[in-house]
């Protein structure tokens, strides 16, 4: 049963963000295996290899289970591309309805496409789309403080600053602490991704 707001894409100019497909699985694992060095560090702990982690069955895994959550209304998962290539993903999980109709924002990027906008890009795509045909109210993203390109992206499109959370995650073999990034609908009336193409015109 499809759910508000999805399936779901949306574009500009060379930076898309649409639904994971099965057909997605080698380029992923490319993109995730070539970037191990990149990624490893901010990436919830696991007993298994990068390898493995990034396995044909593990995409498989993976991709069933975010269709089932997408079908359950709880997440949007979205892969990123670029210029039509796989960049990276961005998924919208953990959304609450009812009274609070928020969301947690995860996201990666190829490592070798860094520093072309694709994340920020990307991102207020997908905020524009929570806050448009999704109908939420409040995006909250979470960082590890040391992540600076990661927090870069939320400071550039404008995402709050609030609050400091201890030993939020386990990753990377420990409990790591993080910082608190939000954005409600009212904040941005004419769409995130027009402040942030503003914001780049101006600056």
């Amino acid at each position: 049963m499809a759910r508000a707001g999805w399936p779901a894409r949306a574009r500009h100019g060379p930076v898309e963000i649409r639904p994971l497909r099965r057909s997605d699985s080698a380029a992923w694992r490319e993109v995730r295996l070539a970037n191990e060095r990149w990624l490893l560090p901010w990436e919830p702990s696991s007993p298994l290899t990068w390898h493995d982690r990034n396995s044909p069955a593990a995409f498989g895994s993976m991709v069933r289970a975010l269709r089932g959550q997408a079908r359950a209304g709880v997440t949007l998962p979205f892969v990123i591309t670029y210029e039509d290539r796989l960049a990276g993903q961005l998924t919208i999980g953990n959304i609450v309805r009812g009274s609070f109709q928020a969301g947690y924002a995860g996201y990666w990027v190829d490592g070798r496409l860094a520093g072309r906008g694709i994340m920020p890009t990307a991102l207020a795509l997908a905020v524009d789309h929570c806050f448009g045909p999704a109908g939420m109210h409040r995006v909250e993203v979470n960082i590890r403080p040391e992540n600076t390109p990661s927090r870069r992206v939320v400071e550039k499109l404008g995402f709050r600053e609030e609050g400091f959370h201890e030993r939020l995650l386990f990753i990377d073999g420990a409990w790591r602490d993080h910082v608190g990034y939000a954005l409600t609908t009212e904040e941005v009336p004419r769409g995130l991704l027009t402040r942030w193409l503003a914001s780049r015109h101006t600056g």
